[in-house]
């Protein structure tokens, strides 16, 4: 049976076990509540896919708690989405890194161009933070059966998987239903990217401060 359970130390190191062990833990972002598991394991990602029935075709998220873990993990941010996750990292941004021959992440997409991609995020939550400094980098969706309205409260997660996943961890109402913006680095379009979700940041937030930052094309 599943557990919900508020945040405190304890219940952080439970969570970072279940990680570690292939299982599923909902947590609260910035955003919305994500259901999260170990990036390099194959089946904890079935079950993600499985429980929420949501197309393959559909990337996962990697959560980070800070832009230093990128290259451990075999990814780099290319230049001008460099400049922007400066900008609105930790936030509800999410670029997408390149993957390096090293990267061991199951949760990395080809492009028809043969690029391996990874879509990031570093949410701006000190609860957040506080799991992912404890589990270490994690797989993530919304918390919600795919088609459906994305999770802003604990209650909502269960009332989607019930007892799919093994720990619920209780931050509370999240700020509201939209998402994180997600941006591409395309040097054929306009300034150099291209937004493929406009979520919490306007598609406008994003270009101006990219010309901010020192101009388009990552020059």
């Amino acid at each position: 049976m599943s557990v919900i359970r508020t945040i405190d130390d304890d219940v952080v190191a439970q969570a970072a076990a279940i990680i570690r062990d292939g299982g599923l833990v909902v947590v609260p972002t910035d955003t919305v509540y994500g259901v999260a598991c170990d990036p390099t394991s194959p089946e904890a990602i079935d079950r993600v896919y499985a429980i929420k029935g949501r197309p393959r075709y559909k990337a996962l998220q990697v959560l980070l708690s800070s832009v230093d873990e990128l290259d451990a993990l075999g990814l780099d941010l290319p230049v001008p989405l460099n400049r922007l996750a400066a900008t609105f990292l930790p936030g509800a941004f999410s670029p997408i890194a390149v993957a390096r021959e090293d990267c061991r992440l199951r949760t990395v997409r080809e492009t028809p161009s043969g690029a391996r991609t990874q879509g990031i995020r570093i949410p701006n939550s000190v609860l957040t933070l506080r799991i992912l400094r404890a589990t270490g980098p994690v797989a993530a969706s919304s918390a919600n059966r795919s088609g459906g309205e994305s999770a802003q409260t604990v209650e909502e997660c269960v009332e989607a998987f019930g007892d799919e996943v093994d720990l619920y961890l209780d931050g509370g109402p999240t700020q509201g239903h939209v998402s994180s913006t997600v941006v591409a680095a395309n040097p054929l379009a306009r300034d150099g990217i291209e937004i493929l979700r406009e979520g919490v940041i306007p598609e406008s937030t994003v270009r101006r401060a990219l010309h901010l930052n020192g101009g388009s094309l990552g020059a």
